[in-house]
């Protein structure tokens, strides 16, 4: 079995993405979308998301088996420093720290854009993922009770947060991903951010 490597995602991806996010949709509750995106729809989020925030994919012996993505909190130019991230990760893949590497290169590169506080919204419980972000330092911000109902059950979603920067006084817009990637800062970024295989 080869090592893990971590690139960019491209909208041909859209297909290994729906497959590894199909399962969330349709057996839990991680996710509240009730319907898995097709891969037309994939593909169009990632277009959609790739000029400004990373979207990141891991494959394993030539295969996509997990992704980690950033977008935007809300569309209110006030939020701008602020994203919401998210990673998955295929049943097949998991136990191989391989969450673990896609959110750290996705934290080291929304860091060196210049955005400020990234947030996890996570349907709870899901020790799993709440272990993940506690072992990047994201802290507790609140829980809202009985937020959304799948699956024949109502369920809470908690939020997490974490601090990459302070809050400057007058802050610069963060710089979009395409602006990130004509920079040496991208390829230092993904070198040394390699998943090892633990």
């Amino acid at each position: 079995m080869s090592d893990p490597t971590l690139r960019l995602a491209t909208p041909d991806d859209a297909a290994a993405v729906r497959r590894i996010y199909a399962p969330y949709v349709e057996e839990t509750p991680i996710t509240f979308e009730t319907s898995p995106p097709t891969v037309a729809a994939c593909r169009e989020r990632i277009e959609g998301t790739l000029s400004d925030y990373p979207w990141l994919v891991c494959e394993l012996d030539g295969d996509v088996v997990g992704y980690a993505s950033a977008g935007p909190i809300r569309e209110y130019d006030a939020f701008e420093w602020a994203v919401e991230s998210s990673v998955y990760v295929a049943e097949s893949a998991q136990g191989r720290g391989l969450g673990s590497a896609l959110y750290a290169a996705l934290l080291a590169l929304l860091e060196r854009q210049g955005y400020v506080v990234v947030y996890a919204v996570v349907t709870l419980p899901n020790p799993a993922s709440t272990a993940l972000h506690e072992s990047f330092g994201f802290a507790h911000e609140g829980t809202f009770a009985g937020m959304g109902y799948k699956n024949g059950a109502w369920h809470d979603v908690g939020w997490w947060s974490l601090v990459l920067d302070e809050r400057p006084v007058d802050p610069e817009p963060p710089r979009s991903l395409t602006d990130l990637r004509s920079r040496a800062a991208w390829n230092d970024a993904l070198a040394s951010l390699v998943p090892g295989d633990g």
